[in-house]
């Protein structure tokens, strides 16, 4: 007797779903992120047409499938290298140093010989400024290309409303393209970034900025500066630089471990089934906020524990310092 077919289908049926269900969504590879997305139908279309695909090799933006974001991603990534290296110096200079003299005037000398390195007319634009600036800009305009990309995706590159609009059966197209996110995921990295970025605007303009303003010369200002700060309000410049600490550092150390490949993916504990792999990213992510923690403890220990404590500048020194940081009403 032949079997019901209806039986095999609903088995087989069965079968599927629940290799489905213990399917584990795998993370894409970082790679990923640097290509374009695939060319819609009518992109292809036009590519077959010379002048088009000549226009766009010249200008460098296709040929081989490395888009803007390729270009644009290497520039986020290598710019963070040069602002590493400077990290790596004022840590040293501002936490180190402090933390193994217990004492500011020692510790100086060292801050002042390191800024014959990052602090020339040469070496802080290449160092300092035109990174930060590179790799902001660079992640900003991926963001938006990523945004622009969706918009042509999904909604014929007009705005959501105005594509559901257009179609005949708005409401299931209204429906299913709802799931889909114009702007692209905003992970921690990215906030902390963002947030790193005002943090760190606020910290150059107190102390490169304001000593130029209203001194004229930013060479008087040092570790013993910053301690008269912290002895003349101690609550400012303690909310400042304990948010300068966490969200920077952990910026960084997250940053590094993108890079390197080890961090895990966004939403990884909502999307991991599998519990062996759930492990794995678990430590990892626990590793990673381990290391961002120990790297924050290390830098406030020196900075806070030492710096912070060290008291007011005396003399003509504490006249100059007390005059800066009266110029904004500190």
């Amino acid at each position: 007797m032949a079997p019901d077919p209806r039986t095999l289908h609903k088995n087989a049926s069965e079968e599927t779903l629940v290799s489905l269900l213990q399917l584990d969504p795998s993370p894409i590879d970082a790679s990923v992120y640097n290509k374009e997305l695939p060319p819609l139908p009518e992109e292809e279309s036009q590519s077959s047409n010379p002048s088009i695909s000549a226009s766009t090799s010249t200008l460098g933006l296709s040929g081989s499938g490395r888009g803007p974001i390729y270009y644009l991603s290497r520039i986020q990534r290598y710019s963070s290298y040069t602002f590493t290296f400077f990290a790596g110096l004022h840590v040293a200079n501002t936490s180190i140093f402090p933390l193994v003299y217990q004492s500011v005037p020692y510790s100086e000398p060292f801050l002042l010989m390191a800024r014959e390195l990052y602090q020339t007319r040469l070496t802080e634009p290449l160092l300092v400024a035109i990174p930060v600036v590179a790799h902001v800009a660079s992640g900003l305009a991926i963001r938006l290309l990523r945004r622009r990309q969706n918009l042509k995706r999904y909604y014929g590159g007009g705005t959501p409303g105005t594509w559901a609009l257009g179609r005949k059966d708005s409401s299931s197209i209204t429906s299913s393209s709802s799931s889909h996110s114009i702007w692209p995921t905003l992970s921690y990295v990215s906030v902390s970034g963002y947030a790193f970025v005002g943090l760190l605007a606020s910290h150059v303009a107190m102390n490169r900025v304001l000593p130029l303003v209203v001194d004229g010369d930013s060479s008087n200002v040092g570790l013993q500066y910053v301690a008269h700060g912290f002895a003349r309000h101690p609550l400012p410049p303690w909310v400042a630089y304990v948010l300068l600490l966490s969200v920077g550092v952990g910026h960084m150390v997250w940053g590094w471990a993108t890079w390197l490949g080890v961090a895990p993916p966004v939403s990884w504990k909502k999307t991991t089934v599998d519990k062996q792999l759930r492990k794995r990213r678990r430590r990892a992510w626990w590793a990673i906020n381990g290391v961002a923690a120990a790297g924050a403890v290390i830098w406030a220990a020196g900075g806070l524990g030492v710096v912070a404590r060290a008291g007011s500048a005396e003399g003509w020194l504490g006249t100059v310092y007390d005059n800066i940081y009266a110029a904004v009403g500190h």
